[in-house]
């Protein structure tokens, strides 16, 4: 099972969505964990999303840690599907949550009440190319599926 999770080809193309993707989700992350790039920090953002989200703190937790420690699994390449994984779901429910009720577009033009939901499909998309086929080329996913037994 864990060969399976961690098997993928030597794709340049996986690298790029990989590594791109880590790069993006990477300032969120930062926000919500070290109170970098205008962020509350851990504590400040759990207590947003619990308290005044409503979120249960397993879930608020489980959301943080999608976009920061997975974020740095997303960049090595270790356990690439899982991370990929941990980035959709927060992208669904976020979009879902905050963003459909604003429509398709971004706010470009600062005449919307919010942004709408458009990102949050690319990074599910990429995600979910991830999530097929690994992390590809350069990956600690496929340094360990082709030089360990399991």
């Amino acid at each position: 099972m864990l060969k399976k999770i961690l098997s993928t080809d030597d794709s340049t193309a996986l690298l790029v969505l990989r590594v791109l993707l880590a790069v993006v989700f990477f300032p969120h992350g930062a926000q919500k964990v070290l109170g970098w790039f205008g962020g509350n920090g851990f504590s400040v953002t759990m207590g947003f999303f619990v308290d005044k989200a409503g979120i249960p703190w397993i879930l608020a937790f489980l959301a943080i840690l999608a976009e920061s420690a997975g974020v740095l699994a997303l960049f090595t390449g270790m356990g690439t599907r899982i991370a990929a994984l941990g980035i959709a779901v927060n992208m669904v429910i976020c979009a879902a949550g905050n963003h459909v009720q604003h429509g398709f577009f971004m706010n470009w033009m600062g005449k919307q009440q919010g942004e709408g939901f458009e990102f949050h499909i690319l990074a599910v998309a990429i995600s979910l190319a991830l999530i097929i086929s690994g992390g590809g080329k350069w990956s600690l996913d496929r340094f360990f599926s082709r030089n360990i037994s399991f």
